[in-house]
């Protein structure tokens, strides 16, 4: 179906450094731009984002240091971008959380005016979770066929998760369960062990803010240091690990910390 347009539209993506606004940069932007008579104009740039692009990040998307020394920087190509973008409404999956936030935040450090407040944004994942629910009782029809009855009651709704269980592994067992490169994490199989390590997946905490990076080693999945090998940092800012002690993080989170630096120190 063509879509119905009566001003052009420019679907979007952004690889960056890593996944936060104010610390990572943008290192690849693709865009592609309909317009109302259904032309289609794109334009894309690798970027030099003036940092190191970690390795965990390289991993996911292919983009390494040497792939990108000698481009341009957003700085660069800012005002050539932001006239592509003139006029157009915005889209892309799952932009709201991420690329339009990054995006704006490198006009802004680029000194280019960008004001998306004027333009209709689209992210076709809020579309996608909208029509196709993620509720229990979606779940339960999906997977059953049936409609659960008494749901947002504890006794139904633990009932309803033991059966969507059971479901699974019988609809399931024996598929490979592979990452966003289709590297195998795992299979699925009737041991809950197996299916344990699929849910938690690479969490140190429950929180999430420390993960397991590809080699399993810790890291932070947050703030300033995000990306860095949680030891590492305890060594080299000591400091930190009292900030989080005292701020407000889940006790899990203080924990499991803890854990890792007597681990690593010994006191």
């Amino acid at each position: 179906m063509r879509l119905h347009l009566k001003t052009p539209i420019v679907f979007f993506d952004l690889e960056a450094t890593g996944t936060s606004i104010t610390q990572d940069r943008i290192i690849e932007i693709a865009m592609v731009k309909v317009m109302p008579n259904q032309e289609i104009i794109r334009k894309s740039n690798l970027i030099n984002p003036t940092i190191p692009i970690p390795l965990e990040s390289s991993l996911i998307h292919g983009i390494y240091d040497k792939d990108v020394q000698d481009k341009p920087t957003f700085k660069d190509v800012a005002r050539e971008y932001a006239r592509f973008l003139e006029g157009a409404d915005l889209a892309g999956f799952s932009i709201l959380k991420f690329d339009v936030p990054l995006l704006v935040e490198e006009f802004l450090r680029a000194g280019v005016d960008f004001d998306y407040s004027r333009k209709r944004i689209i992210d076709t994942q809020k579309i996608f979770h909208l029509m196709e629910k993620r509720t229990l009782a979606a779940a339960y029809k999906f997977y059953l066929n049936k409609e659960l009855q008494d749901s947002h009651t504890a006794e139904a709704d633990a009932e309803a998760s033991m059966e969507i269980l059971a479901a699974q592994v019988e609809k399931y067992n024996g598929a490979i369960v592979t990452d966003t490169l289709g590297r195998k994490i795992g299979e699925i199989t009737n041991d809950m062990e197996v299916l344990s390590r699929l849910s938690l997946s690479n969490l140190v905490d429950l929180a999430g803010r420390m993960c397991l990076n590809d080699k399993g080693e810790e890291i932070f999945n947050f703030g300033k240091h995000r990306n860095k090998k949680v030891a590492a940092i305890l060594k080299e800012e000591p400091a930190y690990y009292d900030w989080i002690m005292n701020g407000d993080f889940s006790l899990d989170t203080k924990r499991k910390l803890t854990e890792i630096k007597l681990r690593a120190f010994g006191k």
